[in-house]
């Protein structure tokens, strides 16, 4: 088996069972084990995977957050596409959650005509919802400038009063081992209530959030479905394997 063969095969087995032994590797592969104690040395250097004791382990690099003026300008084709597919599920007199994300803040031009309140923490999302006329909620809080979502105790306090049918969150990562995470410990936890307040929550992500790991965790892939676009076969089925998945279309 050539180098490139091994790599991909080790990166597959690290993807599906978070740690890998040496044995398993030798034995697929049919390498000797100084061959691939090579290979796991190259691995880590790349970032890919870190060595223990008899194997190794997935690697990550934690990301950082985009302002909300950069987020909102990447991938734009598709979290349009996303947001549309999200209000699918929306029903006549139901109460959502808008999450204070640039995908969710698609969704808002296409909720006009529907009979729905709209509760956020998004203060973009809150003015867009008031210039279109869509009844809407803004919680309280602090205000984080990078991502103009409000935040902290009193945003969470607020949230405990009230109950959502659907909520729709962005998530700076998406991991089937790590789960959904994001930079900024104080966001993870409005996330967070919003998931336990409502009955039915959405996770809207581009493909390019996949594989990401940031600081904080928000929830583990099972407690949310998770709507994106372009997966590639290998990821949708991992993904397929831990919740609900829906494919957003043209």
């Amino acid at each position: 088996m050539f180098t490139n063969e091994r790599h991909q095969l080790i990166k597959e087995l690290l993807e599906e069972q978070n740690v890998v032994k040496m044995q398993d590797i030798v034995q697929r592969t049919g390498s000797s084990e100084s061959t691939i104690r090579r290979d796991l040395s190259m691995l880590e250097e790349a970032g890919i995977c870190v060595r223990v004791h008899g194997g190794a382990k997935r690697g990550y690099k934690l990301s950082s957050e985009p302002e909300m003026q950069t987020k909102s300008q990447l991938h734009i084709d598709d979290k349009r596409l996303i947001a549309a597919k999200a209000v699918s599920f929306i029903e006549a007199e139901e109460v959502i959650f808008l999450d204070a994300g640039s995908t969710t803040f698609e969704m808002i031009p296409l909720l006009q005509g529907l009979d729905v309140l709209v509760v956020t923490n998004g203060v973009p999302h809150a003015s867009l919802l008031a210039d279109l006329k869509i009844p809407s909620l803004l919680v309280g809080g602090k205000i984080k400038w990078q991502t103009k979502a409000t935040i902290g105790p009193s945003c969470i306090k607020q949230l405990e009063e009230y109950r959502f049918s659907k909520a729709f969150l962005g998530m700076n990562g998406v991991d089937v081992s790590y789960g959904f995470t994001t930079p900024d410990v104080e966001e993870a936890a409005v996330k967070k209530k919003a998931i336990e307040q409502s009955a039915h929550s959405f996770v809207l992500v581009d493909s390019s959030k996949f594989k990401e790991v940031t600081f904080a965790k928000v929830a583990d892939v099972d407690d949310c479905d998770v709507i994106s676009s372009g997966l590639d076969a290998r990821m949708r089925k991992n993904v397929t394997e831990k919740t609900t998945y829906w494919e957003a279309t043209e």
